[in-house]
């Protein structure tokens, strides 16, 4: 199981970022993708989570909610954080999670589920 988030970028307040996240070894299309951040100096804090294709539902933490959409492309196998609307506050290093027990299933509280495979990070930075 391989996940590749890419994406980020350097961007003004306001503007906006489309993140990717690729899986490779699995179907990706049949697991609940999680995304997170973590910024310098603070904990890593679970953003949004997209259901398994067979279930669907999406979560948002209440500082990203109205702003970000997360939706999938199975044909692709990839699955997107649409960012806008961005704030200095979104400025962390972006991961795509999930996990075996993810397997057709919705979301999982992602403040205490335990992730077991994580993609590299992408880098976002806003701008005042």
């Amino acid at each position: 199981v391989q996940l590749q988030a890419s994406g980020g970028g350097l961007v003004q307040a306001g503007g906006s970022l489309r993140l990717s996240c690729e899986g490779s070894g699995f179907s990706l299309e049949n697991f609940a993708i999680a995304w997170f951040r973590q910024a310098p100096g603070k904990e890593r804090e679970g953003v949004s989570c997209i259901g398994s294709s067979t279930d669907g539902n999406t979560m948002y933490v209440d500082s990203v909610r109205g702003r970000f959409t997360i939706s999938r492309d199975n044909a692709k196998k990839a699955v997107y954080l649409q960012m806008s609307n961005l704030k200095p506050e979104d400025t962390a290093q972006y991961y795509c999670a999930t996990a075996l027990s993810l397997w057709n299933r919705g979301c999982p509280n992602l403040r205490h589920y335990r992730m077991e495979y994580w993609g590299t990070g992408t880098p976002v930075t806003v701008s005042t």
